[in-house]
């Protein structure tokens, strides 16, 4: 928007948007009138109701009804009249893995706001190494445990073409807990300590074939997504038709689609909000999104988000996702200095 309303009618949208979102009916000028902290008559009010509408900042869905606001007025009112607000979240994330803790988050804030949550946790390859176990599960199979610093436990398991000696075991165990617990698991550091030529051509043989289980781990690990809420989302938003719900529900199945919806968040200084019409994807241009991104001071790992209808409070929306965002920082920036 290229231009900035007048302190009147800043006054009078905000009341339009304060009404609208408590009651969910079209206000008109009597309702406004009404108002003792209103200080000009009906005629003034419904003057300027219509430059409103001229602007494209309300609508009048029929006649005799009063007017609702656009998305271009709900824009406006977050960037320029809606206040701050501070809530008080409780996500009890203390003594929490990684998993663990996204998912009280998702389930908290979908509780507090009746809408849904979606959290994208820490990509694996920001993860380091925290513990590795190799266990000979038969003469012939070894099964190699990864533990990260995130909490994250992954599990493969090597055949071999004989028997596999228990003192080898023993040694690999040792060698890739001394030589890789505290490597990041993308890291060019891993890679040369598994192929070290000053060793043993057995060691080195062992370490080959076991190499996978740390090299492919994060290339093949999908980002995770932790949803809540998807039941009051459906509650509370009035679909016109059920092949918006179909297309709604066929978008939280496609974790790719969720994580581009997300991805300007981790971009964003500070909460990002996208109303109707402004999201790209089509699922969700009937419904607005409010995400921050959270992580290290350094670079954002995942993203904390709330979607629901466009008639949501944003004040609420807003402070709750900034809030949760600067715990899980708080709480990521712990886990990684563990590490």
């Amino acid at each position: 928007m290229g231009w900035v309303l007048s302190p009147r009618q800043e006054l009078i949208l905000g009341k339009v948007v304060g009404e609208y979102l408590e009651a969910g009916s079209p206000v008109g000028s009597r309702v406004i009138a009404a108002d003792p902290n209103i200080a000009f008559g009906p005629s003034t009010i419904r003057n300027e109701l219509a430059q409103l509408e001229e602007h494209g900042l309300l609508a009048h869905p029929h006649t005799s009804a009063g007017r609702v606001p656009t998305d271009a007025g709900y824009r406006y009112f977050v960037d320029r009249l809606m206040p701050r607000r501070e809530v008080s979240l409780e996500l009890s994330l203390i003594r929490r893995e990684v998993d663990e803790a996204m998912r009280a988050t998702s389930e908290t804030l979908s509780q507090v706001t009746n809408l849904l949550a979606i959290v994208s946790a820490p990509p694996i390859e920001t993860a380091t190494i925290r513990h590795v176990e190799v266990l000979l599960l038969q003469p012939q199979v070894l099964m190699v445990v990864v533990i990260t610093s995130t909490g994250g436990v992954t599990k493969r398991v090597f055949t071999f073409d004989s028997p596999v000696d228990s003192g080898i075991v023993s040694w690999a165990a040792e060698y890739l807990n001394e030589q890789l617990v505290g490597l990041g698991l993308g890291g060019r550091m891993l890679v040369k300590r598994l192929n070290d030529h000053t060793l043993h051509h057995s060691e080195r043989a062992i370490l080959a074939k076991l190499s996978p289980a740390f090299t492919e781990l994060a290339a093949t690990a999908e980002q995770t997504l932790y949803m809540d809420g998807a039941a009051r989302l459906l509650g509370e938003h009035r679909f016109q038709d059920v092949s918006q719900i179909n297309s709604l529900m066929g978008m939280l199945e496609q974790r790719v689609t969720l994580l581009g919806a997300l991805a300007a968040a981790l971009a964003a200084p500070d909460v990002f909000v996208r109303i109707g019409a402004e999201n790209e994807l089509p699922q969700l241009q009937t419904l607005a999104m409010v995400a921050a991104g959270y992580g290290l001071p350094s670079r954002h790992l995942g993203a904390v988000s709330l979607v629901g209808p466009v008639r949501m409070d944003y004040g609420f929306a807003v402070s709750t996702v900034r809030e949760a965002a600067r715990q899980l920082s708080r709480f990521v920036s712990d886990v990684y200095d563990e590490s």
